[in-house]
C-alpha cells in the first residue's frame, strides 16, 4: 500500500479474497503504483473527502480511479457513490463498480447515481484477474481525464 496522499487508485473492499487477488491483478500488470485499500464505505468516504481518519490528507490529491465493491459494511457501496457523484468537487472522479452482485436494481441504481461502469466479478480466478487487468488498462492508461478534478469543479461552477 501506499501513503494516503499518493493514490492512483483507491480500492473500496471487504472481502479479504477479493481485496488481495485485485491488488495482485493490478500490481502484476504494473497498472497503477499507488493503491490504497479501505474495507468500509465510511472509510472511503472519509478517505475521499478528508475527513476522520483522513482529516490530514490533502483533498488536491484525489485518486485517478476508485474501485467500489456494492455490499460493504457500515456504509454501503450505493450511498459511497452518491456522495460522490453529488459533490461537484469528486463528481468527475472515476468510479467503478466491481461487484458479485447480480441483482438488476443494483445495476440500474448504480448507473443512475452515476457510475462510470458497472463489472460483476467472475467466480474464475483467471477470468476475474482478466477484468481487473482490463479494467485498470482502460482508466488507468487508455481513458483521458481532466488534469484537475477538483480545478474542473471550480471552473465549471463559477461559468454561468
Amino acid at each position: 500500500m501506499t501513503e494516503p496522499n499518493e493514490v492512483d487508485i483507491l480500492l473500496v473492499e471487504d472481502n479479504p479474497d477479493d481485496l488481495e487477488l485485485t491488488l495482485h491483478a493490478l500490481r502484476r500488470e504494473h497498472l497503477a503504483n499507488n493503491i490504497f485499500a479501505v474495507r468500509d464505505g465510511e472509510e472511503a468516504v472519509e478517505f475521499l473527502f478528508c475527513t476522520g481518519r483522513f482529516q490530514q490528507r490533502n483533498f488536491d490529491h484525489l485518486p485517478r480511479l476508485v474501485l467500489l465493491d456494492l455490499k460493504l459494511p457500515k456504509l454501503n457501496g450505493l450511498e459511497v457513490l452518491k456522495r460522490v457523484k453529488q459533490d461537484p468537487r469528486t463528481k468527475a472522479l472515476p468510479v467503478v463498480v466491481l461487484t458479485s452482485s447480480k441483482e438488476e436494481r443494483d445495476l440500474v441504481a448504480s448507473y443512475n447515481l452515476g457510475a462510470n461502469s458497472y463489472i460483476q466479478k467472475p467466480v474464475d480466478f483467471d477470468r476475474f484477474r482478466e477484468i481487473v487487468k482490463s479494467t485498470g488498462l482502460y482508466w488507468m492508461v487508455i481513458n483521458q481525464r481532466p488534469l484537475s478534478n477538483t480545478a474542473s469543479a471550480s471552473r465549471a461552477a463559477t461559468q454561468p
